[in-house]
């Protein structure tokens, strides 16, 4: 369901309502909430915490610690590039670095014409296959850059 589908009060009361006798239902909550609009929107933070009983810190705090919660839409193609231990031993700021490069953005940006983005991640748990990434979710293992930057090209056409 889109944003245009249903207007934010009525998503969140829909979310809450589905979410509120699970313990601690704010994570599921707003993993709800941006499975449905593909972001979370900042105007849903304060409806949030008034729906929880919460305050609107507690929820701005959670939706900007944690790394799968985006305040803007996303690109299309969402490209997550692992940079932890393992990967980064095989290879992973050189792929990071390439695909910066060709799309002209940093890890963390959207390009101009929303086609990609472009996120960096510190595990994806396949460590015995890094450097890994993992494009429109699904993972990938033992990339180059080339490899990579044309399964990006090929998701963002």
């Amino acid at each position: 369901m889109n944003r245009t589908e249903m207007n934010l009060p009525e998503l969140v009361r829909c979310v809450v309502d589905a979410h509120r006798q699970e313990p601690g239902p704010l994570l599921v909550v707003l993993q709800d909430i941006q499975d449905r609009l593909g972001y979370i929107d900042p105007d849903v933070v304060p409806l949030v915490a008034a729906e929880l009983n919460l305050s609107r810190a507690d929820v701005h705090g959670v939706v900007t610690f944690y790394r799968d919660f985006r305040s803007r839409p996303p690109g299309r193609t969402t490209v997550r590039v692992c940079r932890a231990e393992a990967c980064r031993s095989v290879g992973a700021e050189d792929l990071l670095a390439g695909l910066e490069q060709t799309l002209g953005v940093r890890a963390g940006q959207t390009t101009p014409d929303g086609s990609v983005t472009l996120d960096q991640v510190f595990c994806l748990g396949n460590c015995a296959l890094g450097p890994a990434a993992q494009v429109n979710g699904r993972l990938y293992g033992r990339l180059d850059r080339d490899r990579l930057a044309g399964m990006v090209q090929r998701e963002a056409s």
